[in-house]
């Protein structure tokens, strides 16, 4: 009879945990099992069960979609293949990162507040938009410095918009952001605990915002469109087309975005091309997650003078030393201006054809 090896298994045991703590992980039921298996039910009224049954809402979503997308045999296996890979390699390298980043900066800051506001519905509704101004900050940076843009670019590279999209981060991203916006929402009398809530809603709604069109065709969802930010506001967010670059910064409420200009609605006469402008291969990891950062190495290293290599790091994408470029913000006023020009001229057809028949 063959002697069996304790230690390889307890270490395939071990394996097979972990695996299955992952899974239920990236599932987001480990605390809804806890509860379930404690037959503490009365635990579902409070906050942390409440949260519970919401977590795994996404993640089940994420698969719905994909098993939707096998059926409609629309599976954009290479957004998923490499979704995935980032969510492995951010859970491995930045797990801890972002939410010890919070808590420090909480201390840190706390006792400089202007104020501190109270956990009331009214002082909520201000907390909601300190914080979606704070967002706002986060990412328009992302966009418009050239540094940030390597973190956030990650999160443009699919070339097709799904749930997965969700989980597309550069792993140092998560706590740049949280920098800026748990800054800004402590200075401002934020609390502490209404801020780990607003956290709560804007990382559930930010993820369902990515929801793609095998789950929703038409992202605009009614009247909604005018209020908040919708699917189809996130769609125009990650697209390339020069109408749509740099527009839609918010998160849930549109009130920043308008407030600054760079409110865009979903044109039914322009196609969503998603993706970045950058030639790369959306299917490849290293260049999904590193491309952006060894593009700007090699700018840097290629500029002449120490005040372009730092200017190539703040300026926004596209910029070059030259002078010889076109950012975002200059590809979106041409197109719109040959828009007006193209109307213009549309509309002078048939004046010349009434002075021709008259």
């Amino acid at each position: 009879m063959p002697s069996i090896n304790l230690d390889h298994l307890f270490i395939r045991m071990e394996l097979l945990y972990n695996l299955l703590s992952e899974i239920t992980g990236f599932l987001g039921i480990d605390r809804l099992m806890e509860i379930l298996s404690s037959g503490d039910y009365a635990a579902f009224k409070t906050y942390d069960g409440i949260t519970s049954l919401i977590f795994p809402i996404i993640p089940l979503l994420v698969l719905l979609e994909l098993a939707l997308s096998l059926i409609y045999k629309k599976p954009h296996t290479k957004v998923y293949k490499v979704n995935f890979l980032i969510y492995v390699f951010n859970r491995v390298v930045g797990r801890f990162i972002a939410i010890a980043m919070v808590v420090l900066l909480i201390g840190w800051l706390e006792p400089y507040a202007l104020f501190h506001a109270q956990m009331t519905w009214y002082w909520f509704i201000y907390g909601y938009i300190v914080w979606e101004f704070a967002h706002y900050l986060y990412h328009y940076w992302g966009h418009k410095v050239r540094l940030f843009w390597c973190l956030h670019s990650t999160h443009h590279a699919p070339e097709n918009m799904n749930l997965s999209v969700t989980y597309a981060h550069f792993f140092l991203e998560a706590p740049y952001a949280d920098t800026i916006r748990t800054t800004v929402c402590i200075l401002l009398g934020v609390p502490p605990e209404m801020l780990f809530v607003i956290m709560f809603i804007d990382g559930t709604y930010g993820a369902f915002i990515h929801v793609g069109e095998n789950l929703m065709k038409d992202g605009r969802m009614g009247f909604l469109n005018r209020f908040i930010l919708t699917p189809s506001h996130h769609r125009v967010h990650h697209a390339k087309n020069p109408l749509y670059m740099d527009t839609n910064f918010c998160n849930l409420l549109l009130i920043w975005d308008k407030v600054f200009g760079t409110l865009q609605n979903e044109d039914d006469k322009v196609k969503i091309e998603y993706g970045i402008t950058r030639e790369m291969d959306s299917g490849n990891f290293m260049d999904v997650y590193f491309g952006e950062f060894v593009a700007l190495y090699k700018d840097v290293v290629n500029a002449p003078g120490w005040k372009n290599k730092l200017l190539y790091m703040v300026k926004p994408p596209g910029w070059h030393h030259s002078g010889e470029y076109q950012l975002a913000t200059k590809l979106r006023a041409d197109y719109l201006q040959s828009q007006v020009a193209e109307k213009k001229m549309t509309n002078s057809v048939p004046q010349l054809k009434d002075k021709h028949s008259a």
